[in-house]
């Protein structure tokens, strides 16, 4: 619901300080990334029963071609510290996968983790996801952006 923008960018920019990054993200945005005319990020939000958020996956669909299929890439996963040992998080990816399964039959999902966050690798590894090495993520942004779009 859009209702629900400002927490969602409430608990995205408690991950973003958790992990030392700036959160540049406005409620507005938040909304017109979820709810606007052509939604790009979906969200599953974990509540308390005093509705107070402590858990948060944001994810968007993305086809490959070398699996032939689907798949969910999660972007955001943050649990709140005291929600943290409550098997919170394996929730949130179980839901996000039955999500992508019955929207888009997505059959895979992939994230990011900071090389410098070993618990989050722990955590990941131990449900089975593998470190993808035969590529890696590359970002155009600020200038240089501007000036692919400069190109004839």
């Amino acid at each position: 619901m859009a209702a629900d923008a400002a927490g969602l960018n409430r608990a995205l920019a408690q991950l973003s300080a958790d992990m030392g990054d700036e959160h540049g993200a406005s409620d507005a945005d938040i909304a017109r990334f979820c709810f606007g005319p052509a939604p790009v990020m979906h969200a599953l939000l974990a509540e308390t029963a005093d509705r107070a958020i402590v858990g948060v996956a944001a994810y968007s669909p993305f086809v490959s071609t070398v699996y032939g299929s689907v798949g969910v890439y999660i972007s955001d996963l943050w649990v709140a510290d005291e929600a943290r040992g409550n098997r919170l998080g394996l929730a949130l990816l179980a839901a996000v996968r039955a999500a992508g399964l019955e929207v888009w039959n997505a059959s895979f999902l992939r994230l990011n983790v900071y090389h410098d966050n070993p618990r989050a690798l722990a955590f990941y590894e131990r449900l089975g996801f593998v470190p993808t090495t035969e590529t890696q993520y590359m970002t155009l942004v600020g200038t240089a952006y501007d000036a692919l779009g400069a190109q004839p």
